[in-house]
C-alpha cells in the first residue's frame, strides 16, 4: 500500500471552507479513481497549516491519478490563500493498526524523522517490537501509522487520539519515545506537529 502527502500552507480563516472542499468535492471524485483505497486531513486551525494525505492500492495506481489530482490540488491553494507550493511526498503505508475508529474531536501528533535508508527494515522491526506496544497504551490511543520513503530514509509517524486532552496528556511520553529512538534507533527527528483530524475516511487494511 502508498500514500501521497500534501502539505500547503493556508488561510487560517479559510480552514472550514477547505475541509468541506475535501470532504464534498475532491473525496467523491478520489474514490472513481482506480485504486484508491482511502483520504485524509489534518488540520491546524492557527497556523493554516493542512496535510492531506490519499492512501492507494499500488504504486502504480497511486502514479497514474497525478494527472487528474494536481488541478484539485490548485485549485484548494487558489480557493484558500495557500501561499507558496505545496509539499508533496509519496510513501510507502509500512505500518497501520487501529484500535478503534476515530471519532469527532479526535487529534494527531505528526512526527517527521530520517534514518539509514540501508537500515529500513531493521528501524521498521524495532518500531514495531519497542515502540508500538508502549504507544498502543497511551490513554485515549485511536490508531497509529508510520509511512515510509526507503530512497531518502524518511518517515512519518501519526499517533491519533480521541480527543485533545490525551493529546495533551502524552506529550512528555511522546518526547520520551522521541529521544529513545534517536538513542536507539540512531534516527534523527526532523519535526513535530498536533493538529485535528477533520477527515478520516480510510479503508487502508491493517498491516501489523
Amino acid at each position: 500500500m502508498y500514500a501521497r502527502s500534501t502539505t500547503i500552507l493556508g488561510d487560517p480563516g479559510s480552514l472550514d471552507d477547505a475541509i468541506a472542499y475535501m470532504r464534498d468535492e475532491v473525496w467523491p471524485a478520489m474514490q472513481d479513481m482506480d485504486g484508491c483505497v482511502g483520504l485524509s486531513m489534518m488540520c491546524d486551525r492557527e497556523s493554516g497549516r493542512c496535510i492531506a494525505t490519499s492512501a492507494w492500492r499500488d504504486q502504480q495506481a497511486m502514479r497514474a491519478s497525478a494527472e487528474r489530482v494536481e488541478p484539485m490540488r490548485r485549485h484548494m491553494m487558489d480557493r484558500f490563500g495557500a501561499g507558496g507550493d505545496p509539499e508533496v511526498r509519496e510513501w510507502e503505508i509500512a505500518v497501520l493498526h487501529r484500535e478503534h475508529a476515530a471519532g469527532d474531536g479526535a487529534c494527531a501528533r505528526i512526527t517527521w524523522s530520517r534514518g539509514d535508508p540501508a537500515k529500513a527494515d531493521q528501524l521498521l522491526d524495532m518500531y514495531r517490537t519497542s515502540l508500538m506496544p508502549r504507544i498502543q497504551g497511551m490513554p485515549g490511543f485511536c490508531s497509529l501509522s508510520m509511512l515510509l520513503d526507503r530512497d531518502s530514509g524518511r518517515a512519518v509517524g501519526t499517533i491519533v487520539f480521541d480527543g485533545r486532552e490525551h493529546l495533551e496528556q502524552t506529550r512528555e511520553q511522546a518526547r520520551t519515545l522521541r529521544e529513545e529512538a534517536v538513542e536507539i534507533m540512531g534516527v534523527d527527528i526532523l519535526d513535530v506537529a498536533e493538529m485535528d483530524l477533520v477527515l478520516a475516511h480510510l479503508r487502508v487494511p491493517e498491516t501489523v
